[in-house]
């Protein structure tokens, strides 16, 4: 038996002394690769990194669901091409809880309470917060502009949602009842007022909120106030089935004076474009000329983003923007493949969203009257003519784009039609029988080409672009404006902001009073903000949308035939003067055989979302 000594003890107890030490150090398990809350609210940069966290609520723009589908395909601008996503089950009106059809990640419910949760987080830490006062200020004001825009989003989607003000922890009772429309839209407002006073004064950055995106976004909230959807006795009076719900108190207001609530958006609108001063070229007197219009209207939608000659870069100095969605190279996201995800098959692309022929009918011709099939001058050459804004927004046939790189078509044009040359038949490379990626073709005969960077070095199938987003813009506050002006009555200065638009444009001034007027600003701005998801909530809050989204969808079949004697051009080349072409409009319901139902005017709560909390009110129809 081994000796045991006093020095031996002494090893053993310095051994158990560090192993101790060890063992402790051990067990202090705080991550390396990542910050405890306690710390976060201590250093500005922390602090002001978890506020970016939160702008991560308002989405990539434009984009539902997995990335590709846009809510234009939920109005009458655009149908999706590509079957099984859930859309069809919204615009055919056999939406349910148990089966809403897509939802758009932006506008989920989950999702936007996620991130409200988020914002709560942070008004509990920034009074607390170690860092320097202007800093403080400006991250509240963010934040504050951020929920309220999340409850704006739930609002206009789902009527009174539940005011959630602070952040649940675990084993809470989360059984909640939801508010009424004004006591959420008067959230907003109190939360955008605060978040201007904050914001005034501070450096504008693009991308993050300021006091000229709070004052878009109290602008909009007012005008939606106003609006006839959430003034409870004229919706009642245009919909049976919002009459026969019992808490009309969720979808708008039982009660007040309505025309003091288009006095108040009148206010807030002008209010922004006071603040802002102008936007880009919107002090014209004049009409400019086809091809400025043209090019003001793409330089706006690029938002300085593109080096295309066409695309003037001064738009992002101005204050037209107001509040966008930035991307950079540095991270590829579905915002930046709009041109694949939208341009055409015969490009390698996907064609997913497609404009329909309604919209294209309603662009005006140059001088301002409409386009009508029914004149034989139209009906012959129906791309001609047309208002700038069709050429800086649609992709047709004949169109002129980007190099495409194959022998078929040197002259990089849009082919959308068939071709016959006596007895030889020529499918259009972006036709669903041509021979790139047919099943990507366009079921309509028209491509988007709004918010597509049209530099040619930009391959839209393999390159991502940097073109930003545009929640609210300068242009949008013009409209606010107008549209409240009208409803009370003010038809003189309505028309001189209408006219200012439309100026930019390159169209001639509209002359209108009364309804006739109101018309023809619905048809201004469903041409200006074409995909700016504007119409989807526009035709609802107007309860108009049995008679434009309730409409079967209208497609265009191009048939050119080559005139006799004339010789074709090898290969096919779209000429006038060779080629005798037809226009057919054609009513078509391969995709989605569209019916409005009233039920509609706002998504169902989900099955899941009603059975997790039973103080839920399902909308009605649902």
């Amino acid at each position: 038996m081994k000796k045991i000594t006093n020095r031996t003890v002494l090893l053993f107890l310095l051994a158990v002394s560090v192993l101790t030490a060890c063992k402790k150090d051990f067990l202090n398990t705080i991550p390396l690769d990542q910050v405890q809350a306690s710390e976060t609210w201590k250093d500005p940069a922390l602090a002001e990194a978890f506020i970016n966290g939160i702008y991560s609520g308002i989405g990539q723009g434009g984009f539902r669901g997995s990335g590709e589908e846009m809510l234009a395909a939920f109005s009458d601008e655009a149908i999706f091409t590509h079957q099984g996503r859930g859309i069809n089950t919204v615009n055919e009106g056999i939406l349910n809880p148990s089966n809403p059809g897509l939802i758009s990640t932006p506008t989920e419910w989950a999702f936007l309470y996620n991130n409200i949760r988020r914002a709560n987080i942070a008004m509990q830490s920034l009074p607390a917060a170690t860092i320097d006062k202007a800093l403080r200020e400006r991250l509240e004001g963010e934040t504050r502009f951020l929920r309220a825009f999340f409850y704006h989003q739930l609002l206009r989607y789902h009527g009174g949602v539940p005011l959630i003000t602070k952040s649940y922890n675990l084993n809470e009772d989360y059984t909640v009842a939801r508010n009424t429309y004004a006591e959420v839209s008067n959230f907003i407002i109190t939360q955008v007022d605060t978040a201007i006073t904050l914001l005034k004064g501070k450096t504008r950055v693009r991308g993050r909120a300021s006091d000229l995106a709070a004052l878009a976004l109290k602008s909009r909230q007012l005008l939606y106030d106003a609006s006839d959807l959430h003034d409870m006795t004229t919706a009642k009076a245009k919909s049976t089935v919002i009459a026969a719900f019992q808490k009309p108190e969720l979808l708008g207001f039982v009660s007040g004076d309505r025309r003091a609530r288009w006095i108040a958006a009148r206010d807030a609108a002008k209010a922004v474009l006071d603040a802002a001063g102008s936007g880009y070229k919107t002090n014209l007197s004049a009409p400019v000329s086809f091809e400025e219009g043209r090019k003001n209207y793409l330089s706006i939608s690029m938002g300085g983003g593109s080096k295309h000659p066409d695309a003037d870069p001064a738009v992002a100095s101005t204050n037209e923007l107001l509040f966008i969605r930035t991307f950079t190279l540095e991270r590829v996201e579905d915002g930046m493949r709009i041109g694949l995800q939208n341009g055409p098959n015969g490009y390698n692309n996907w064609a997913g969203n497609t404009p329909i022929q309604q919209l294209v009918d309603d662009y005006e011709m140059m001088d301002g009257t409409r386009f009508d099939w029914n004149k034989p001058e139209h009906k012959a050459d129906p791309y001609e003519n047309r208002d700038p804004r069709f050429y800086a927004t649609i992709l047709y046939d004949g169109a002129p784009w980007k190099p495409r790189g194959r022998a078929e078509d040197p002259a990089n044009e849009i082919q959308t039609g068939t071709y016959f040359v006596g007895n030889t038949k020529i499918v259009g490379l972006d036709t669903r029988q041509g021979p790139i990626e047919n099943w990507n073709g366009s079921f309509t005969g028209y491509y988007i080409r709004k918010f597509i960077d049209p530099d040619p070095t930009i391959r839209d199938n393999t390159s991502p672009q940097v073109i930003p987003w545009p929640f609210f813009r300068y242009t949008e506050a013009m409209f606010n404006y107008a549209e409240s002006l009208i409803e009370l009555g003010e038809d003189a200065e309505a028309r001189n902001w209408l006219n200012r638009i439309r100026f930019r444009a390159g169209m001639p001034a509209i002359t209108e009073a009364g309804e006739a007027l109101k018309q023809r600003f619905r048809n201004e701005k469903r041409i200006e903000m074409a995909y700016e998801e504007m119409r989807f909530h526009d035709t609802r809050r107007w309860m108009i949308a049995a008679e434009t989204l309730g409409r079967k969808v209208k497609y265009i079949d191009i048939v050119g035939t080559l005139k006799p004697g004339a010789t074709a051009p090898t290969p096919y080349r779209k000429d006038k003067t060779k080629f005798n072409y037809t226009y057919t409009p054609v009513e078509n319901n391969t995709l989605e055989n569209r019916a409005w139902s009233d039920k509609m005017y706002y998504r169902p709560l989900t099955l899941g979302e009603t059975q997790r909390n039973t103080g839920l009110t399902q909308n009605p129809g649902f």
